[in-house]
């Protein structure tokens, strides 16, 4: 199966696991930007050269080669499962993407016929977000109407993969806490081009692709939906230490504890 999802800078300072949603844009232009003194000019996910990633075959060998092996400092980031599955709402199903078209070409027709969700117009979020909810929930225990998406599978699926194939993380920080965690493992690396977090920007790749939020989030949250996202993502919140049962709170309400993740993640 190998390192999916993985990405490394070119010099090898560091290993990246991605998981959607959680930052990854600004993540992969910082690793550009340490080895090369710049960003990269477009969508970092489109970089096909200068960086290594597990999706180009060329850089296989040298990313299995370098977290079998442990050479180098390797983390990922993750975030708080209710905000992350609605983002995964308005910018998925809701937005355009940045080829013009709807994500995934036919799903959201497919959401409206199965799932009543409407997206056009002056839309009723809560009520459209909340159905969304379920097609999710289908994808991931039942893979119907299709197999699970990576912007709304478990965080937990993603981080484990990079575990259960022999690698082993050396920081896993929060999306909340982006700079601190950040910084962390820029201090932990020896880098070609020093970087400075309070100057760089944030490469919000989907913002602006789908309509803004018009409420809190906890507002999208009632009962019900509450008990979805727990049956979705309870590892999630368990292992990241997030509050399940305060959709309004964001925040982590712990460190994450590495000797539990790698040994719960990696069977």
């Amino acid at each position: 199966m190998g390192f999916p999802g993985t990405w490394m800078t070119e010099s090898e300072s560091m290993v990246y696991r991605v998981v959607p949603k959680c930052a990854c844009s600004t993540i992969g232009q910082i690793m550009y930007y340490s080895d090369h003194g710049e960003f990269f000019d477009g969508d970092i996910h489109d970089a096909t050269e200068r960086m290594h990633k597990w999706a180009m075959e060329d850089s296989h060998q040298r990313i299995e080669d370098n977290v079998k092996n442990h050479k180098s400092y390797s983390f990922t980031c993750v975030r708080n499962p209710y905000t992350r599955i609605l983002s995964s709402f308005f910018d998925k199903i809701c937005g355009i993407q940045r080829n013009g078209k709807r994500y995934r070409g036919n799903m959201v027709p497919l959401l409206t016929q199965k799932y009543g969700i409407q997206v056009e117009g002056d839309f009723d979020q809560i009520q459209s977000f909340r159905r969304f909810l379920l097609f999710a929930r289908d994808t991931i225990r039942w893979r119907r109407p299709m197999e699970p998406d990576i912007h709304w599978s478990a965080m937990s699926g993603h981080v484990s993969t990079f575990i259960v194939n022999g690698g082993r993380y050396d920081k896993i920080f929060f999306t909340e806490k982006f700079n601190e965690g950040m910084q962390e493992v820029l201090d932990a690396t020896d880098t070609r081009h020093s970087v400075d977090l309070a100057t760089i920007p944030r490469f919000n790749e989907s913002e602006g692709h789908g309509p803004k939020r018009a409420h809190p989030v906890e507002d999208y949250f009632d009962d019900l939906s509450m008990h979805l996202v727990y049956e979705i993502y309870k590892r999630d919140f368990n292992l990241f230490k997030y509050d399940f049962h305060n959709p309004a709170n964001k925040m982590p309400t712990g460190e994450i504890d590495l000797d539990e993740v790698h040994a719960k993640l990696g069977d």
